[in-house]
């Protein structure tokens, strides 16, 4: 599958050519199986046998993992992460596609929302809409860019790349929120397990708490909120349960 050159970013594809596209990011990476190993290729095949008979489904190694190139952490913005994402939809043929990501990707399809009018609907997994704790994950990784954990080098090529998560961090810093993600236009989902707040280097990371405080006013501005009991932050890993609710969503907006 493709390099794409103005990037840099390996990605590949899956499903009918001519169906919906959709992109989806971390932690569903091209290489997902070289990075995480043969025992979790369950959860890959999880996530594309639900898919892949309706979606084309774009899988991306970003930033700068798998077999992407390298990326210095210094110039890792918002502004370039999207930049970035919206270069390699357009190598793989996507002109308007659905975003779906988790996490760090869920708050980067925030900000891919609100620069660009390609997106046909948007699914921010593991990561609050509104009320986003994102001092909280910046102070936590200038605490852990030092000796970064086993589970980040495992996805990491090198403990330096860590930086770019505080380059991203900052680049955000001031962001008017309310009044960015008030302008979303396309449909838009919220999901989250019930446990999913974090605690990361010490400093408490409030995720599923914050996406429950402003489950109103999200819904007021269009936001479909889905909770899903008993699981947490990992539910990302588990197919099963964290595709059916987004295939649905997706299914009637797309």
């Amino acid at each position: 599958m493709p390099l794409d050159p103005a990037t840099g970013v390996y990605y590949e594809l899956g499903g009918p050519a001519a169906g919906a596209p959709l992109l989806i990011t971390l932690p569903l990476m091209a290489s997902f199986v070289e990075i995480f190993g043969p025992e979790l290729e369950p959860a890959l095949r999880g996530y594309l046998d639900r898919l892949v008979d309706r979606y084309r489904v774009l899988r991306v190694d970003y930033p700068g993992i798998g077999r992407s190139r390298d990326i210095a952490p210094e110039p890792l913005t918002a502004e370039r992460v999207c930049a970035d994402l919206l270069g390699v939809a357009t190598a793989a043929g996507f002109d308007r596609f659905a975003y779906w990501g988790y996490s760090w990707g869920g708050s980067v399809g925030l900000q891919l929302a609100t620069r660009t009018d390609r997106l046909s609907a948007l699914v921010v997994g593991g990561w609050p809409a509104l009320g986003g704790p994102y001092d909280a994950l910046l102070a936590a990784a200038r605490r852990k860019q030092p000796n970064p954990e086993p589970a980040s080098l495992k996805v990491l090529r090198r403990p330096e790349q860590y930086a770019q998560w505080i380059e991203y961090g900052q680049s955000i810093a001031g962001w008017r929120e309310h009044e960015a993600v008030a302008r979303i236009a396309c449909p838009r989902m919220n999901l989250f397990g019930s446990e999913g707040d974090l605690v990361e280097a010490g400093i408490p990371v409030p995720i599923a708490s914050c996406i429950r405080a402003h489950r109103g006013t999200l819904e007021a501005l269009g936001w479909r909120v889905h909770e899903i009991a008993g699981h947490g932050h990992a539910l990302c890993m588990l197919p099963e349960v964290a595709v059916p609710p987004v295939r649905a969503f997706l299914d009637a907006v797309t």
